[in-house]
């Protein structure tokens, strides 16, 4: 309950406070959030799963954002960010849907 009201809170400060994200974290930002969601479809699965851990996901959360942005930020350095930001998410969003499909499998006993 209290993550989906600080769930709304958070987007009526984005709706009202309308913040703009600084031209340097143009590639950083969509590569942060793809590596939040896969932390959060893991932390689904593994409640589900019945072995979920605060500290585990907070860890994996920070540790995937993290890591995805540092590998993005390398592929700059070395004049293939566009491509190094691809091959993240590609492989970001295959866990989601591995996570996805899990969550199904769980869900509807299937």
């Amino acid at each position: 309950m209290i993550a989906l009201i600080g769930l709304i809170v958070g987007v009526i400060l984005g709706i009202v406070f309308s913040p703009e994200v600084p031209a340097w974290m143009d590639a950083y930002l969509p590569v942060a959030v793809i590596a939040g969601l896969d932390a959060v479809s893991g932390a689904i699965r593994s409640m589900l799963d019945g072995n979920f851990s605060d500290k585990v996901f907070v860890v994996s959360f920070l540790g995937n954002v993290a890591v995805a942005c540092i590998l993005v930020w390398l592929g700059d350095q070395l004049g293939v960010g566009a491509q190094m930001s691809t091959g993240v998410v590609v492989v970001l969003a295959m866990r989601i849907f591995a996570n996805a499909a899990a969550i199904r499998r769980k869900v509807f006993k299937a």
